[in-house]
C-alpha cells in the first residue's frame, strides 16, 4: 500500500512586497513640496531685483508659506478627510502647479505672496495625508518602513532645495527654475495616477475633532517631544551661519550644511530599517544624539574635523525625524492619523517659526550667537526626557 507524499507545511512568514512604486510616487511629491517651500531663499536675490522689492520683502515669501501651512493643516484635513485619497492627492499636485506657475510669472509682488500662501495651504493637508495613505498600503508591522520610504523626499528636499535653487537661478534664471518645477509636477501627477491605489477617505463614523484627537493617551507628550526636538534643531540650523563666524570659521557653512544633508539621508534609511520594530529606543537614541552633537558643535565650532564629525551625527539623530514623529503620532492615533498628522504638522511649523524667532531673539540680546548651540542642547535633552516618561506616545519595542 503506497501512502500519497505529503508536502511539508512551510510555517516560514511571507515577506510582503512594498509597493515601490507608490512610495517613491510620493518621495516626490515630498521632495516637491520641500524645493517649493525652499527655492526662494536660493534665488532671494533675483526676486528682490525683479519684483522690486527689498531682500527682507523677499525673504516672507519663505516665512509666509512657513505659516500658512501651520495655520491651514488642521480645517482644511478637516474638510477633506472624506475624500478619495488619490483623487485629493492628485488635486493637490496639480495645486502645486498651478501656484508655482503663478509665481514664475508673476510680475507683481502681492500676487506672488498669495500665490506663497496658497502653496503652504496646499502642503499643509499634503503633510497631513501623506504619511496614512503610505501607512495604509501595506501590513501594520511594515507601516514605519512604507513611511519611510515616503518621506525620504524631506531630507532631500531640505538639504538640496537652497543650493539647487541658487544654481538654477544662476544658470537660467530664478523664473524657469520655478517653471522646470511646474513642468516636473505634472509629469509627478501622472506617475501618482499610475502607481497610487484608491482608497477612500475617512467614514463619517471615524472622523474626530481635534480636540478629541488631543485627548488621545500619549499623543500629546508625542505634540511636545516633537516640538521641543524640532525648535531646537531649527534655533541652531538657522542660525549656524553666525555660530560658525563666532570662531571664524564662516567659511566652512557650505560644506558644514552638506554633511548634514548627506548624514541626514543616511539617518532617515536607518530609521525606515529599524522603526517597526524599536520605535521607542529609536526616539530616545535620535534624540540623545543630538544633545551629544549640539554639545559638541558648541564646544568644537572652531576645529573643523571635529566640528564635521559633530555635524554627521546631528544630521544622522535628525534626518529620522520626519518619520520617527509622523509614525508615533499615526500609531497613538489610529483610525484618526490624518487629523493627527495636521496636528503634528502645524506643532512642526510652528516649531520652525519659533527657531527662527528665539534664535534671532537671543542674537539680538546676547550681542553673540555662543549661547545657541547650548540652548538647543537643553532643548534637545528635554525632548529626550519627554520621550522617555511617555510611554503610550512613544511605546516600548515592537514585536
Amino acid at each position: 500500500m503506497t501512502v500519497d507524499a505529503i508536502p511539508p507545511c512551510d510555517t516560514a512568514p511571507v515577506r510582503p512586497k512594498l509597493p515601490f512604486g507608490a512610495l517613491l510616487a510620493f518621495a516626490t511629491v515630498v521632495f516637491i513640496g520641500c524645493v517649493t517651500e525652499t527655492l526662494p531663499a536660493g534665488v532671494l536675490l533675483g526676486i528682490s531685483a525683479d519684483l522690486c522689492v527689498s531682500e527682507a520683502q523677499a525673504g516672507q515669501l519663505v516665512t509666509v508659506y512657513a505659516i500658512s501651512t501651520a495655520v491651514t493643516a488642521v480645517p482644511l484635513t478637516a474638510l477633506s478627510r472624506r475624500l478619495p485619497r488619490r483623487a485629493l492627492l492628485l488635486c493637490l499636485i496639480l495645486g502645486f502647479a498651478v501656484v508655482n506657475a503663478i509665481t514664475a510669472f508673476s510680475s507683481v509682488y502681492a500676487l506672488t505672496l498669495v500665490a506663497r500662501i496658497l502653496a503652504g495651504a496646499v502642503s499643509g493637508v499634503l503633510w497631513a495625508m501623506i504619511p496614512g495613505y503610505a501607512m495604509r498600503l501595506v501590513p501594520a508591522a511594515h507601516a514605519g518602513k512604507a513611511l519611510a520610504i515616503a518621506m525620504i523626499g524631506t531630507p532631500i528636499g531640505f538639504a538640496i532645495g537652497v543650493p539647487a535653487g541658487t544654481i538654477l537661478g544662476d544658470l537660467i534664471g530664478w523664473r524657469y527654475a520655478f517653471a522646470m518645477l511646474v513642468a516636473i509636477t505634472v509629469l509627478l501627477a501622472g506617475w501618482v495616477r499610475w502607481q497610487a491605489p484608491p482608497l477612500p477617505g475617512e467614514p463619517a463614523g471615524q472622523r474626530a475633532a481635534p480636540w478629541k484627537v488631543l485627548a488621545i493617551k500619549g499623543f500629546p507628550a508625542v505634540l511636545a517631544t516633537t516640538f521641543v526636538f524640532v525648535l531646537g534643531h531649527n534655533i541652531l540650523y538657522t542660525y549656524l551661519g553666525p555660530v560658525l563666524a563666532e570662531t571664524g570659521e564662516a567659511r566652512l557653512l557650505g560644506t558644514v550644511l552638506l554633511v548634514f544633508g548627506v548624514t541626514s539621508v543616511l539617518g532617515i534609511w536607518v530609521v525606515g530599517a529599524v522603526i517597526d520594530k524599536w520605535p521607542r529606543p529609536l526616539v530616545l537614541a535620535s534624540t540623545a544624539l543630538f544633545a551629544v552633537a549640539g554639545a559638541a558643535i558648541g564646544a568644537a565650532a572652531d576645529r573643523p574635523v571635529l566640528l564635521y564629525g559633530a555635524v554627521a551625527l546631528w544630521g544622522l539623530a535628525f534626518g529620522g525625524a520626519p518619520t520617527m514623529f509622523p509614525a508615533a503620532a499615526a500609531r497613538v492615533a489610529g483610525r484618526t492619523a490624518d487629523v493627527a498628522q495636521s496636528l503634528a504638522i502645524t506643532v512642526w511649523n510652528l516649531a520652525i517659526a519659533g527657531g527662527a524667532l528665539v534664535g534671532g531673539s537671543v542674537l539680538d540680546q546676547a550681542g553673540t550667537a555662543t549661547p545657541l548651540p547650548w540652548i538647543a542642547v537643553a532643548l534637545t535633552a528635554l525632548a529626550c526626557a519627554v520621550a522617555a516618561a511617555a510611554r503610550h506616545g512613544f511605546p516600548a519595542v515592537r514585536r
